[in-house]
């Protein structure tokens, strides 16, 4: 049986005393599984990215997180676990000091590996996404979208376990919007969790992935249309 890499149980979140936004969320998302998350603004699709990032706790509920119940787990023990999820942030959170370069290489430095390999990855994957002439600049001189593709190379250089991508696409055009994606299911089909939260259904339903819907603080699963063949 494939083990759960993402595992909820009657999960609320709520942030101070408000209204619960995530109500009785339960989901199990297979190791190697391929979900888009959807669903209105204010749905709580970044609130349940955050949970899985471990940023912050579920109100009430399991969150388990390779096969650990990560709800209570002391703080001193979740780096580790973050380690091994990549996440592509809505302000993308690229160190503005650092060139792309160095952005994208942080996660290998911090895991120890050789210059000599990083350079090779780094600049592999920066010509991938198309900024093989923007690897010494800096974030402020980049535009929005060229931002995006930093954080997106930064989130999937190390090849993590897990990838939460938060809006991936929303400041490039729907053919490089297409291309990341593509990307991101390269680094699925080579064993990967991935979900990606976007506003664009239409996108969504062209890939062909099953979708996690949220609407009023509640998760629903809606698998990929049958092709066509008539």
């Amino acid at each position: 049986m494939v083990a759960a890499m993402i595992r909820f149980e009657n999960v609320g979140m709520r942030y101070g005393t408000g209204p619960e936004v995530l109500r009785d969320i339960d989901m199990r998302l297979d190791a190697g599984s391929f979900h888009f998350l959807t669903g209105p603004s204010g749905a709580g699709k970044s609130s349940l990215l955050k949970l899985i990032y471990m940023s912050e706790r579920p109100s009430r509920g399991l969150v388990a997180l390779f096969e650990r119940d990560v709800s209570s787990m002391p703080r001193g023990e979740l780096p580790p676990l973050r380690r091994r999820i990549g996440v592509i942030f809505q302000d993308f959170r690229l160190i503005n000091h650092l060139s792309t370069f160095d952005n994208v290489a942080l996660p290998l430095r911090v895991a120890g590996q050789s210059e000599d390999k990083i350079k090779a990855n780094v600049t592999e994957l920066l010509t991938w996404v198309g900024l093989a002439d923007k690897i010494q600049a800096r974030p402020p001189t980049l535009s929005g979208g060229q931002q995006q593709r930093v954080a997106i190379a930064r989130a999937v250089i190390g090849k993590p376990s897990v990838i939460l991508a938060d809006e991936p696409t929303g400041n490039v055009d729907d053919e490089m919007a297409v291309r990341l994606l593509r990307l991101l299911e390269e680094m699925n089909r080579l064993g990967t969790t991935v979900i990606v939260a976007t506003h664009n259904h239409y996108l969504a339903q062209r890939m062909g992935q099953p979708r996690l819907h949220l609407d009023g603080g509640k998760l629903s699963l809606f698998k990929p249309e049958a092709p066509d063949e008539s």
